[in-house]
C-alpha cells in the first residue's frame, strides 16, 4: 500500500491525482494527516479522486482510523484514510 503524507499546503488536484493513479493500479492508498487543516485537505483529495476515477466505472471507498507519526521524534496522533476500490 503506498502512503501519501498530506499537509495543510497540499493541492487537492495534486494529491487527488495520486490517490486516482494509485487505485487505478489495482492498489489501496493510504493517506496521512495530522491537524485539521491537513485534514482537510485530505478529505478535499479524496472526493476530487473520486471524481477522477468514476468515468472509468471506478468507486472508491474510504475508511478512516487514528494512527501513530513520528516526526521530529515525537509522537503524534494522525488521521489515516484507506482509500481503495468498492
Amino acid at each position: 500500500m503506498e502512503i501519501l503524507k498530506v499537509s495543510k499546503d497540499s493541492a487537492p488536484k495534486s494529491v487527488a491525482g495520486a490517490i486516482a493513479a494509485i487505485v487505478r493500479k489495482n492498489e489501496a492508498a493510504e493517506v496521512d494527516a495530522i491537524g485539521a487543516s491537513a485534514i482537510n485537505q485530505a478529505v478535499k483529495s479524496i472526493v476530487v479522486a473520486r471524481g477522477y476515477v468514476a468515468p472509468n466505472g471506478i468507486d472508491l471507498v474510504c475508511v478512516p482510523c487514528f494512527t501513530q507519526i513520528e516526526v521530529d521524534g515525537a509522537e503524534k496522533t494522525a488521521i489515516k484514510f484507506i482509500v481503495e476500490k468498492r
